[in-house]
């Protein structure tokens, strides 16, 4: 656990806020392509959200024109305001108990293999929303059995009840981001707890230990090698299976700053490491986010799937 050094706060003024120019590793394209097209055509059609989309991230064009993306439900509004996000934040609407059935007709329309379920934070619920989650899992296998699922979920205030309900369904995975290191917690997700991380994934790999669970860090935040190292040992230690490492990108002048830009080199070296301590999965790079190449890790490791279906995922 971190000592009192790392939960020391940081003060938001004595930020740089110099605007610094990526470096050549990091290239991102511009969405673009037919299937990208016909998928973005889809979710309008649907009234659906994709994390992809709202959270602007890099990868959308390679995994959209893979015919793959993340779907984001409960509205487009969240109830936290965290500093590296650019989903819209505020007072959300009702919960649309609809949307689950919409989420599952559009990945039987596109015949996902694997299927990547995220929400914003519904902090104006008890439950934070976690039937929702539930309703998606059961309805994608009664209409495409057989498609892998993933659920990247909110920590629910460190509830086991609303985590529960969740597990219930018995996705594939079940995914919670830690994003960043202790010390720089209230900066970076104000509203969020580390306790609330730890109780989510250490409770969900207790509740069922065939679940994969994984979660994600942000690198680039002001962090130090060593802190993100003692945030890799925490998740371990709760059993933690599949792990994502990323290059934190600021969306606009209005987030947080960029502290520093990380080395290939330095990606290969995390990754090392917690391959070293026992994580099944590492994906470490500088344009890797939570869903990169989700379909992969599932297929490889899913106990769950042998379970329900009798088979391993297709190739």
């Amino acid at each position: 656990m971190p000592n009192e050094a790392t939960r020391q706060r940081v003060d938001p003024q004595t930020l740089d806020t110099t605007p610094r120019r990526r470096p050549e590793w990091i290239r991102v394209r511009a969405p673009s392509g037919e299937t990208y097209e016909w998928l973005q055509k889809l979710m309008r059609q649907k009234a659906l959200h994709t994390v992809c989309e709202e959270a602007a991230c890099p990868n959308m064009g390679e995994c959209w024109g893979a015919g793959t993306a993340t779907f984001l439900m409960m509205g487009d509004v969240c109830t936290r305001t965290c500093g590296f996000c650019d989903i819209k934040h505020g007072r959300p609407s009702a919960l649309d108990f609809l949307e689950p059935e919409r989420v599952a007709q559009a990945v039987k329309a596109m015949n996902l293999q694997h299927a990547v379920i995220t929400s914003v934070n519904r902090d104006d619920r008890r439950d934070g929303g976690a039937p929702i989650f539930a309703m998606v899992i059961r309805r994608i296998r009664e209409i495409h059995p057989g498609c892998s699922i993933e659920v990247l979920i909110p920590d629910f205030k460190g509830s086991a009840e609303a985590l529960r309900i969740v597990m219930e369904a018995r996705p594939e995975i079940l995914n919670h981001n830690v994003e960043t290191v202790p010390r720089l917690f209230k900066l970076v997700q104000p509203q969020d707890r580390y306790e609330w991380a730890r109780a989510t994934l250490s409770n969900a790999k207790a509740m069922d230990p065939d679940v994969l669970t994984k979660s994600g860090i942000m690198v680039g935040l002001g962090e130090t090698m060593d802190e993100v190292k003692a945030v890799m040992e925490d998740l371990r230690s709760w059993g933690v299976d599949i792990l994502t490492i990323g290059q934190y990108l600021q969306p606009s002048r209005h987030h947080l700053p960029i502290a520093r830009y990380y080395t290939p080199e330095e990606f290969a070296e995390l990754k090392a490491f917690g391959l070293a301590i026992g994580f099944k999965w590492v994906e470490s790079g500088p344009l890797v986010r939570s869903s990169y190449h989700a379909a992969e890790q599932v297929r490889a490791l899913s106990v769950v799937h042998r379970k329900l279906y009798g088979s391993p995922l297709p190739t």
